[in-house]
């Protein structure tokens, strides 16, 4: 059991983390400020039931993500739906063969994603449903296991797994839409 006044020593260096990921899911500064500071305040209250030897970092984000749905979610009365099915498995990947580049012997996607910033990018992962994003974002940027993210988000790990799959395929074809958008891929109707 974890003493309250070893709180501030272990927690605060995961605070710019913390913010990160719930400027992300928030997609606002000031929601994300309140997030980490209620998350904190959580935290500071149930710190003596978390486990000395245990993963804090965890700890916190799945206080950060469950504050995020009920209180954040809780304020839409119904949550957003993805038609995603129809997304193609490795969508970008297929469609890069249209790519025209210099270097010869890259690959056409590595050519398209150098020229793809990380606005195009963070707008992407925004545009993502809500549990697809949480779940690519602890995943991809924040590091977490499968494992780590079902405890987290409390959801099966099946369920995890499949929402990083489908919210990646969603990425990829966000990402295609936006360089073909930018002639940086060969528009091309059929197959579409």
């Amino acid at each position: 059991m974890a003493d309250q006044a070893q709180f501030s020593d272990m927690a605060m260096g995961h605070m710019q983390a913390l913010y990160t990921a719930a400027l992300r899911m928030t997609r606002n500064p000031a929601d994300a400020e309140d997030l980490v500071q209620e998350t904190f305040l959580k935290a500071y209250r149930a710190f003596a039931s978390f486990e000395e030897g245990t993963n804090l970092r965890a700890w916190l984000y799945k206080i950060l993500t469950n504050t995020f749905i009920n209180s954040y979610r809780a304020a839409k009365r119904r949550p957003e739906k993805a038609d995603v099915e129809d997304v193609e498995d490795l969508y970008l990947y297929h469609r890069l063969g249209e790519l025209q580049g210099p270097a010869i012997g890259r690959s056409a996607e590595d050519q398209v994603l150098d020229r793809i910033t990380d606005d195009e990018v963070k707008a992407a992962i925004e545009s993502l449903p809500e549990s697809f994003r949480i779940a690519v974002l602890l995943a991809d940027v924040e590091g977490f296991s499968y494992k780590e993210i079902a405890g987290i988000t409390e959801v099966p790990i099946g369920t995890v797994m499949s929402r990083i799959h489908r919210g990646r395929k969603a990425l990829q074809k966000a990402l295609l839409d936006y360089a073909m958008g930018r002639g940086l891929v060969a528009s091309t109707d059929a197959g579409r």
